[in-house]
C-alpha cells in the first residue's frame, strides 16, 4: 500500500520531508492539509493526528507526526544512501542527531518566530505588527546565523560533513521561509551561509523549487498585505 503524506508546503518541515520523498522517488498519496483554512482542528484529521499538526505520514497504518521520526523512518524502509541519515557510522550519524536537535530551538525557532511576527499573527489576528518583538527575533536569526556558519559549516560544505543530509534539508527550509516576509538579507549578508544555501538548493532541484511554490507566491504578495497590516 502507497505511503500517504499529510502536509501543508508553507509548513517548513512539511515541505523538508515533501522535498525528501520526491528527490528519493519513494512514491505516496498526497493528502494537502490547508492550515489557513483550520483543516488541522477537523474532527476528521485529529483522527489522523491528535496533535492537529503537520506533517503526517501513514504507512499502511502505521502513523509518524513528526518530520524528524519521519525523515529517519523513511531512510531506514528504503534503505536510502548513508549520506542522508548515517547508518553504519555512529559518530556521523550522532552529529546528524545533534543539528537535528539543536535546530528546533535555533533555525526553526527563531526563523519561525520572525516570520509568525510579521506576517502569521498580526493578519490572523487583525493587530499591528509588534516591531520590537520583530527586532528581538531579528538579532535571534543573526546569532543562529553566525552559529551555522562558526559551528556548523566550519570547514565543510554541508551543515554535517562533506556530503548532503537530512539536516541540510531541514536547516534550508527554515531560512528559507523569512524570503517570504523580504528578510532573506539576514542570512543572504552571510556568504558561507548563503554558499551553503546555494548548494543545497542545487542539489534539490526541481522540487525545492516546487516545494516552495507558495513561499514564493507569499513573497510577491507580501508588499500589499504588509500595507494592509500597517493601516490597523
Amino acid at each position: 500500500m502507497v505511503l500517504r503524506y499529510f502536509y501543508d508546503l508553507m509548513s517548513q518541515p512539511s515541505r523538508a520531508v515533501y522535498i525528501f520523498l520526491k528527490i528519493n522517488k519513494i512514491p505516496f498519496e498526497p493528502k494537502a492539509v490547508a492550515l489557513r483554512k483550520g483543516e488541522h482542528y477537523s474532527d476528521e484529521y485529529k483522527k489522523v493526528n491528535p496533535f492537529s499538526l503537520v506533517p503526517v505520514l501513514d504507512d499502511n497504518g502505521f502513523i509518524l507526526t513528526e518530520s524528524v521520526a519521519i525523515l529517519k523512518y523513511l531512510v531506514a524502509k528504503y534503505n536510502l544512501p548513508e549520506h542522508w541519515y548515517p547508518k553504519t557510522n555512529l559518530q556521523a550519524q550522532a552529529r546528524v542527531d545533534e543539528y537535528m536537535n539543536w535546530q528546533h530551538w535555533n533555525t526553526r525557532l527563531k526563523s519561525a518566530y520572525l516570520f509568525r511576527n510579521l506576517l502569521i499573527e498580526p493578519k490572523a489576528l487583525s493587530r499591528p505588527v509588534d516591531w520590537d518583538k520583530v527586532e528581538q527575533f531579528r538579532t535571534e536569526v543573526k546569532k543562529t546565523v553566525k552559529f551555522l556558519e562558526n559551528v556548523w559549516l566550519k570547514d565543510q560544505p554541508f551543515l554535517c560533513g562533506q556530503e548532503i543530509s537530512v539536516a541540510d534539508i531541514l536547516g534550508i527550509c527554515e531560512l528559507i521561509q523569512l524570503y517570504a516576509v523580504n528578510e532573506e538579507y539576514l542570512y543572504e549578508e552571510n556568504s558561507v551561509v548563503k554558499a551553503w544555501m546555494d548548494r543545497v538548493k542545487e542539489r534539490l532541484q526541481p522540487h525545492f523549487d516546487e516545494a516552495h511554490k507558495l513561499t514564493y507566491r507569499t513573497r510577491e504578495m507580501y508588499p500589499m498585505i504588509k500595507e494592509q497590516l500597517a493601516k490597523l
